[in-house]
């Protein structure tokens, strides 16, 4: 039987639930004493992690749902109120309950007497992102859980100007904002009170984003880029790009173009998962293209494949793609006293570029959140498959202009009889060989990470691959506090363990430099070392 107070909890949560569906579903588990269900829902309120709220569609405070989505709404409004802000622009990605969530925010935030704007359909979050600048609004909601699987939805948060002392020019939320506002969501009045005034946004913001990603952009040759949204809603945002920019229309991975909450072809809607870019890659092998380009399903990541000098097609890390990015970039701008950066968990090999240009190097905490708040952005990335090329107008990770940058250098590398593994080449010849790898492994329980990490605090390793362990670091207790482990093997190998912010995996991530054959082999020997560390907890 279910212990007393806890039915009185779920009780509660029901009697205030404004979506009947989700609180007769409740009802119907506690008929059933099916406390299973029930504790999946009540494990928690909701967080902001690495991007925004994240959890799966279900009732409950653990869940994706109306009744956190709207308790949520009433925090921010509440935050927005306290600073004297009020204008919010909100969009939607096509998953399951979107429509719905954005409905709901849309409702209290106009009943707070907030000025609210709704994007006109489904859209990129770089759309949004864009627009929090471009309308000079004080707050930006997009509603979206960008890669995560099908059952998922969450939430992401962005702020205009300068708040608290933090520019944050259209940037997602940080601390303690971010801790501000779910203590206001804790304390949230209900039932909220509801409004119906607000504005849909005409197209021009979609065609104002459009020619911000265009500006500049030149197609040396015609090219066959075969393309994927992975059952998003980018196709039609990336078409408009690339037809404005006089550019070759990509070839549509025609199974994969139009949104789809349910992911139909793939187990997990990331570019970066084995097997989703299979369908992909099929259709780029029978079209004989000259390059691939995917996008996440809310399109503010980017994906890449080439083919190599045997003309077999291979898939680029993200480290390798943001390092060909920043490489062209500080080539062909005024990078000059401008700052390129990445996270800690990226390949070190962007501070050697920004040297060579005479431009400042940062590196940050893990996410685009930290990434956009650094002055004076030339080009950031993360090994995630996230690169902000145009910070000045999207002030986050960009798959759509990300995608025509790199259109753009390829159909300059074909001209010159090249091609971008090749010029990948070029630039280690420059400035030495990084080669990166990243371990994921996902787990049915947050918990069991936790456990993992706290026994190799307990008990560091020794030796890894074979190379004795030099320096052993927990993230939590350095300079910019963060959940994680920084391991050091001579001067040219590095590990760093740390929690998804996004999704329940443990991630590993490993960087080697040195030759090309033994560093490849170094990094191999590492990731078999550190799975059977991993298995060895199980």
């Amino acid at each position: 039987m279910i212990e007393e107070q806890f039915r009185l909890e779920v009780l509660d949560w029901i009697a205030k639930d404004p979506d009947s569906d989700t609180a007769s579903l409740l009802t119907k588990w506690l008929s059933e004493n099916n406390e299973t269900e029930l504790r999946k829902s009540f494990n928690g309120f909701l967080e902001f992690g690495t991007a925004g709220l994240r959890g799966p569609v279900r009732p409950g405070p653990s869940g994706m749902n109306r009744a956190v989505v709207g308790r949520t709404a009433a925090g921010i409004a509440a935050f927005l109120i306290s600073r004297g802000l009020s204008k919010v622009v909100i969009g939607r990605d096509a998953r399951h309950g979107s429509a719905e969530f954005m409905q709901e925010s849309t409702e209290i935030l106009s009943g707070a007497g907030l000025d609210v704007y709704l994007l006109p359909r489904e859209l990129p979050t770089p759309v949004l992102a864009f627009a929090v600048n471009e309308m000079k609004m004080d707050c930006g909601i997009m509603v979206t859980a960008s890669h995560n699987p099908a059952i998922d939805n969450g939430y992401k948060v962005y702020l205009g100007g300068n708040i608290d002392g933090v520019d944050y020019r259209g940037s997602q939320i940080i601390a303690p904002i971010d801790k501000e506002i779910s203590k206001l969501i804790s304390e949230v009045a209900l039932p909220s009170p509801r409004g119906s005034n607000w504005k849909i946004v005409g197209e021009e913001i979609i065609n104002s984003y459009v020619s911000s990603c265009v500006s500049g952009s030149l197609e040396a040759t015609p090219q066959r880029i075969v393309y994927t949204a992975m059952h998003g809603v980018g196709a039609q945002t990336l078409l408009s790009v690339f037809q404005a920019a006089n550019f070759s229309k990509p070839i549509l991975v025609e199974q994969q173009c139009e949104p789809d909450p349910d992911f139909p072809t793939v187990a997990f809607p990331n570019p970066e998962e084995p097997g989703a870019m299979d369908l992909t890659m099929k259709l780029a092998i029978s079209q004989n293209g000259d390059l691939v380009i995917a996008n996440d399903p809310d399109a503010d990541r980017c994906a890449v494949a080439a083919k190599d000098s045997t003309g077999n097609w291979r898939t680029l890390r993200g480290d390798e793609l943001g390092i060909i990015l920043g490489h062209y970039i500080s080539k062909s701008e005024s990078v000059a006293g401008r700052t390129f950066a990445t996270t800690i968990v990226s390949s070190s090999a962007l501070a050697k570029i920004a040297k060579n240009c005479g431009a400042n190097f940062q590196e940050t905490l893990t996410g685009f959140k930290y990434l956009s708040k650094i002055k004076n952005l030339a080009f950031g990335y993360e090994e995630a498959i996230g690169y902000c090329v145009n910070p000045s107008r999207v002030n986050d990770k960009d798959g759509i202009s990300a995608a025509l940058k790199i259109a753009q250098i390829n159909s300059e590398l074909i001209i010159r009889g090249s091609s971008l593994l090749a010029y990948l080449d070029e630039i280690w010849s420059e400035i030495g060989y990084h080669r990166t790898e990243q371990l994921s492994i996902r787990f049915e329980e947050i918990s069991e990470i936790s456990r993992i990490i706290a026994a190799l605090i307990a008990n560091p390793p020794q030796q890894i691959a074979g190379l004795d362990v030099e320096s052993f670091e927990d993230l939590s207790k350095s300079s910019a506090p963060t959940v994680g482990l920084r391991i050091k093997c001579g001067d040219n190998a590095r590990i760093i363990i740390r929690p998804s912010g996004t999704e329940p995996k443990l991630k590993t991530y490993i960087e080697v430099i040195g030759e090309v054959k033994s560093a490849d082999e170094l990094v191999e020997k590492i990731k078999e070392d550190f799975k059977k560390l991993f298995a060895s907890y199980g």
